[in-house]
C-alpha cells in the first residue's frame, strides 16, 4: 500500500489560486477513481475535482472557504497495491489491507438513573383525578381538560393560542368566535407578539458571495459613483411586444429585455464613452465597439453575469434565446468561464419585482450599468389630436443608469438615456434598419 497526494492542478492560465468552497469527501471516506472531491472557485468559474485514484482519503487539504495555492495538496489517499508513481506519491510501506483511519472512541456516559421520588413518564402522563386547573396559563395539560372541537385545537395551534387561557362560552366550550375575541383583545391591548422568533446563525462568507462581497466593496470604494433616472412611456412598446408574440410560432416567447437591449445597441454608437472599461491603474479607458453585454441573473449562489457576446449584431429572436440559454447556463452552474467574463456594459433588472427607481452598483471596470425598473399604469396628459389634451392610462417604466464620474459626465449619461427613451417610446425605430 502507498499514499498518494493529489495536488491542486493548474485550473487556468494565470491563475494562482483557487478557493475551497465545497468539500465532496471527508477523512475516511473510501474514493473511486473520478469520484467528484471538491468544488473550488477561480476568479472566473467553479471547478469539480475528481479523484486520479481509488482509495480511502487520509487528509484533506483545508476548509471550505480557505484559499489554496496551486500545486498544495488537496487530499492524500491511501492506495492499495504499488506506489502510484506521480507528484506526491510516497514511498512504499509495508502491505497491509486498506483500512479507513482509526476513529477514537469517545467515552459515552451512561444516563443517569431516576430519582426514586420522580414519577415514571406513565405517572405523569395520567392525570389524578383530583388534579384542577390552578394556573389557567400554561400546560399541555390543561389543553386536554378545555372543550373545543378538533377544528378549534388546531387553529388554536396555529396561532400559538394556549386554549387556557381563552374564556369559553357559557357551556364551557371554546369556538372559533372565543379565538376571535381572544384575538381582538390581545391586539388591542398590544400583548400579542409582532411575529415568530428567528434562530440565531453564523454563516461563513465564502464562495460566489464572497466574490460578490469583494467585487461590490472594491467598486464602490473606487468608483465615484453618480446616477440618472428617467421615465419613459412604454406603452406602445408593450404594444408591439404582444403583436411580436402572438406570430412567434416556435420561438422563444420575448419578454421586455430583448426590446431594452436593442434600444441600448442601438444608441450606443453615439455615445462611446460608455461602452467602455477603466483600468485604472494603467489610467488607460478602453472603448468598443462591439456590445458585450452583462446581463445581471439571480442564482441560488448569488448575483452572477453571463455576458451577451455582440449583442448589437443579435435580432430580437436571438437575444429572446440568448437570455433564457445565459440565465438558465448560470443557474445551474454549466457557464462557461468565457460567458462569464469580459461584459463591456450591464444591464440589472428585478422584472415585475423591480422598484420605482434603483441606483445600481457598477460592474468593476466597467463604467456603466442600466436598470429598468418595474412598468406601472398611470393617468397621463396626452395630445387629443386636436391640439388639446386628454387623460388617459398609460404604462410608465423609469430606467436608471449608474456611472463611473471619472469617464463618463452627467450630461453624457442624461444624453444617452434621451436617445433609449425616444427609441423606446417610438419601438417602430427598433425594427427599422
Amino acid at each position: 500500500m502507498g499514499t498518494f497526494t493529489f495536488n491542486l492542478p493548474d485550473i487556468g492560465e494565470g491563475i494562482a489560486e483557487a478557493e475551497i468552497v465545497a468539500w465532496h469527501v471527508k477523512v475516511g471516506d473510501r474514493i473511486e477513481e473520478d469520484d467528484k472531491v471538491a468544488d473550488v472557485m477561480t476568479d472566473k468559474a467553479t471547478v469539480e475535482m475528481e479523484s486520479p485514484v481509488s482509495g480511502i482519503v487520509l487528509s484533506i487539504g483545508g476548509e471550505e472557504g480557505d484559499m489554496l495555492a496551486i500545486g498544495s495538496p488537496l487530499v492524500v489517499i491511501a492506495v492499495e497495491g504499488e506506489v502510484v508513481e506521480g507528484p506526491g506519491a510516497s514511498a512504499p510501506i509495508a502491505a497491509e489491507p486498506l483500512k479507513a483511519p482509526p476513529v477514537r472512541a469517545e467515552p459515552v456516559e451512561a444516563p443517569p438513573l431516576p430519582s426514586p421520588q420522580a414519577p415514571s413518564p406513565e405517572e405523569k402522563s395520567s392525570p389524578s383525578p383530583n388534579s384542577g386547573r390552578t394556573d389557567p396559563g400554561v400546560g399541555q395539560g390543561d389543553h386536554a381538560k378545555v372543550l373545543a372541537s378538533p377544528a378549534v385545537r388546531a387553529r388554536a395551534a396555529e396561532l400559538a393560542i394556549d386554549l387556557a387561557q381563552v374564556k369559553p362560552a357559557e357551556d364551557g366550550r371554546i369556538r372559533h368566535a372565543d379565538l376571535d375575541a381572544f384575538l381582538s383583545y390581545n391586539a388591542a391591548g398590544g400583548f400579542r407578539a409582532a411575529g415568530a422568533k428567528g434562530l440565531d446563525q453564523t454563516v461563513k462568507v465564502i464562495g460566489l458571495r464572497r466574490r460578490i462581497a469583494e467585487n461590490m466593496a472594491a467598486a464602490k470604494r473606487n468608483i465615484p459613483h453618480f446616477s440618472y433616472v428617467e421615465e419613459c412611456d412604454v406603452t406602445a412598446l408593450e404594444a408591439l411586444r404582444a403583436q411580436l408574440n402572438s406570430a412567434r410560432g416556435n420561438r422563444p416567447k420575448l419578454t421586455m429585455l430583448p426590446l431594452l437591449i436593442t434600444a441600448i445597441c442601438r444608441a450606443l454608437p453615439d455615445f462611446p464613452m460608455l461602452n467602455a472599461r477603466y483600468d485604472d491603474e494603467a489610467g488607460v479607458v478602453q472603448r468598443y465597439g462591439a456590445v458585450h453585454l452583462g446581463m445581471a441573473t439571480q442564482t441560488d449562489g448569488g448575483l452572477m453575469v453571463p455576458v451577451i457576446r455582440d449583442a448589437q449584431d443579435k435580432n430580437l429572436w436571438q437575444l429572446a434565446s440568448e437570455i433564457v440559454r445565459l440565465a438558465e447556463a448560470a443557474r445551474n452552474g454549466s457557464a462557461k468561464s468565457d460567458e462569464l467574463s469580459g461584459s463591456t456594459l450591464t444591464i440589472t433588472s428585478l422584472g415585475p419585482l423591480g422598484g420605482v427607481a434603483t441606483t445600481p452598483v457598477i460592474n468593476r471596470p466597467e463604467v456603466a450599468i442600466i436598470g429598468p425598473n418595474r412598468i406601472v399604469e398611470r393617468p397621463m396628459f396626452v395630445p387629443d389630436g386636436m391640439g388639446g389634451e386628454r387623460i388617459e392610462k398609460r404604462k410608465l417604466m423609469n430606467i436608471s443608469i449608474s456611472c463611473d464620474h471619472r469617464v463618463v459626465d452627467g450630461w453624457d449619461a442624461a444624453s444617452y438615456i434621451q436617445a433609449v427613451k425616444r427609441l423606446i417610446e417610438v419601438p417602430v425605430l427598433l425594427l427599422a434598419d
